[in-house]
């Protein structure tokens, strides 16, 4: 009998070891995205060309959901690790907050999808089209289309949760806004038919690209392959960004059979599918684009390539 519980026990410290190393990855994970994120908002900030740049101030606007996103997903895995509770009224406002993140990356990516698209394909209407104006208009817009579906979400929500649900104390999480299973229909038919339109918005771009790309010669070629190159990793991104909201099907359905497997499922799904397309942003435009990573460079280096990135901007 003894023996039986030692090895009870030792198997539970084995599964609360295996979950604290995975706690550490993930805080790991994070801080290291979000100092990348924190300088490249840096020098998007020091710089007049980047603020008054559409696919800069895009790349900003990414970078700054990203971050909110990956602190306020991390405080709920914590919480859910911990079994911290908070009152729902209060949970209700973190997902407000996180769903408009989720949202804006995805849209915004495919804003910059277009805006390549008339870089390229339109280069004599790009000042018109891809000014700072425009860019400010877009933001609206992309704000207005992220809050939709939070919209439907919580509205149905709020009208069938009973008032006294409000003020109870809960472990805050997606599927305590789920009280019926077409609640779930509905938000997955939501999420299905915008994954639908930005998928169609980025293979449209990327095939009127290839078409200019296979005509160009010289500089233009040269333009319009990278400009290619960056529909892709959108595309990547956006692949990876719309995925995870099928996650939380498959960790449903695994849950019921096993739940360590559901747990190591989760683990997966939150490092390949939330936290792994935020480190795209930074590669894309941090690291990719030469203007930026002269800058990021300058700044990093503590001025030691002050002179060469100011020439080249």
């Amino acid at each position: 009998m003894s023996n039986n519980s030692s090895v009870q026990s030792a198997g539970v410290n084995y599964v609360v070891r295996q979950l604290n190393y995975k706690v550490v990855i993930v805080q790991v994970l994070i801080a290291v995205f979000l100092y990348i994120n924190f300088m490249l908002i840096i020098t998007f900030l020091k710089r007049d060309f980047f603020r008054t740049s559409m696919r800069y101030i895009f790349f900003a606007l990414t970078l700054l959901f990203d971050c909110l996103f990956l602190v306020l997903s991390d405080i709920l895995l914590l919480m859910s690790y911990f079994q911290w509770t908070l009152q729902v009224s209060l949970c209700s406002l973190i997902y407000i907050v996180l769903s408009l993140s989720t949202f804006v990356t995805p849209i915004t990516l495919t804003a910059m999808t277009f805006e390549r698209y008339v870089a390229i394909c339109m280069p004599l209407h790009y000042g018109k089209l891809c000014n700072m104006r425009s860019a400010l208009y877009c933001i609206l817009i992309i704000h207005g289309l992220s809050c939709i579906p939070i919209m439907i979400n919580i509205s149905i929500f709020f009208a069938i949760a009973a008032h006294s649900f409000y003020i109870q104390y809960r472990v805050c999480s997606v599927e305590m806004f789920i009280i019926h299973k077409w609640q779930g229909n509905v938000r997955s038919a939501v999420h299905q038919l915008y994954f639908l339109i930005m998928s169609v918005s980025i293979v449209f771009s990327y095939v009127k690209i290839m078409k200019v790309a296979k005509v160009a010669s010289g500089e233009n070629k040269k333009s319009s392959r990278k400009g290619l190159q960056t529909v892709t990793l959108h595309a990547f991104q956006l692949f990876l960004c719309l995925t995870y909201l099928w996650c939380p099907f498959i960790e449903t359905a695994v849950r019921q059979f096993d739940f360590m497997l559901f747990i190591n499922v989760r683990y997966f799904n939150y490092i390949t599918f939330i936290l792994a397309p935020k480190c795209l942003s930074p590669l894309i435009y941090g690291l990719r684009d030469e203007k930026f990573f002269l800058a990021l460079k300058c700044y990093a280096s503590f001025g030691l390539y002050k002179k060469k990135s100011s020439d080249f901007l």
